[in-house]
């Protein structure tokens, strides 16, 4: 850090309520709980915010305390680069990242890009999420969302064929992409692949389970598919070429943006495309994420769209063009 003086550490968990519902394969939620941290030192305060996430085994209550077991190697100077080796990817580590690297703008006077050396942002267009649901109910949801250029369709297996062709019926001129979230067997995997090419659609997301995806490295792929859960930082690329196309950045996978924008750049090394993708959460969750957009051919920062309400100051959404964050927010 450009200070000598210690860092003071805060951190609280925080519930945002969900506009209806947020429903995947592996079930419902109405509220994202999300954990903010701020670091502040020197009269100046950076604030990170990160999702736990059930499926890594991680709890709110969990994460908060892996967060305050940093307080003292921050106080005693712990910056983002000894960060990464201090701890795991993970939310715990998103949250301090992001924080440190807020931390480090506020104090430089400088956009965080220009201290990362990176292109300043620009306004990109999100995919727009619709939630798994019977045919009917998903059909609804598209016809709402028909004027957005790219939807991400949630699937969850039995009947999904039924499902992607109730939405493309009802928003004709989406783009479409499908998150499937492990829910697709071996059995079933080619069927749903061709009705999803029947569709129209440009890509599918994590079809089959993590760590017994291998079938996808032994069929034709008529789509692009994508790996979620079956890719977390730069250490789990190795031998993904063979199963997928494209990976999903989410900064809580990776541990941060520091970590973020190094598998970006490794992933187009070795020719994946990229997607950034979220959690349901703030504005404060996505504004880091915004710099990997930039390298991104599909955009997922969606998740303030699908809260009853977002912090204050947020990033601005102008249908689906999100733009890159104020420093009043972050960076």
């Amino acid at each position: 850090m450009p200070s000598n003086e210690p860092s003071v550490l805060e951190c609280r968990i925080e519930r945002w309520p969900i506009a209806g519902s947020f429903t995947i394969s592996r079930g419902a939620k109405t509220e994202a709980i999300v954990i903010v941290t701020e670091i502040s030192q020197g009269g100046h305060t950076g604030r990170g915010e990160c999702v736990p996430y059930g499926r890594y085994g991680e709890t709110p209550e969990g994460v908060l305390a892996t967060i305050f077991e940093m307080r003292e190697p921050l106080a005693a100077g712990l910056g983002r680069k000894s960060l990464q080796t201090a701890m795991p990817p993970g939310a715990a580590r998103n949250a301090l990242d992001c924080a440190l690297a807020d931390l480090d703008a506020k104090i430089s006077g400088r956009r965080i890009w220009s201290l990362l050396n990176r292109p300043a942002p620009n306004p990109c267009s999100t995919a727009y999420t619709i939630s798994l649901g019977s045919p009917e109910a998903m059909a609804a949801a598209a016809a709402k969302a028909a004027h957005r250029p790219l939807l991400k369709i949630k699937l969850g297996g039995d009947g999904d064929a039924e499902r992607i062709a109730a939405v493309r019926k009802q928003a004709p001129e989406s783009e479409l992409i499908v998150d499937a979230n492990e829910a697709w067997t071996p059995d079933n995997l080619e069927r749903n692949l061709a009705a999803c090419e029947a569709a129209g659609v440009t890509l599918v997301e994590q079809p089959l389970s993590a760590g017994k995806d291998d079938a996808l490295a032994h069929i034709r792929r008529p789509i692009a598919v994508c790996a979620d859960e079956s890719v977390h930082d730069r250490a789990s690329l190795e031998g993904l070429r063979e199963r997928y196309d494209a990976i999903n950045i989410k900064l809580d996978k990776t541990g941060g943006l520091t970590e973020a924008l190094a598998m970006a750049d490794a992933a187009q090394a070795l020719g994946f495309e990229i997607m950034v993708g979220c959690m349901v959460a703030t504005s404060l969750s996505m504004a880091p994420a915004m710099l990997i957009a930039q390298q991104a051919r599909f955009v997922d920062l969606d998740g303030p769209l699908l809260l009853a309400r977002d912090r204050e100051p947020g990033l601005r959404y102008d249908g689906s063009t999100v733009y890159p964050p104020d420093a009043a927010l972050w960076g």
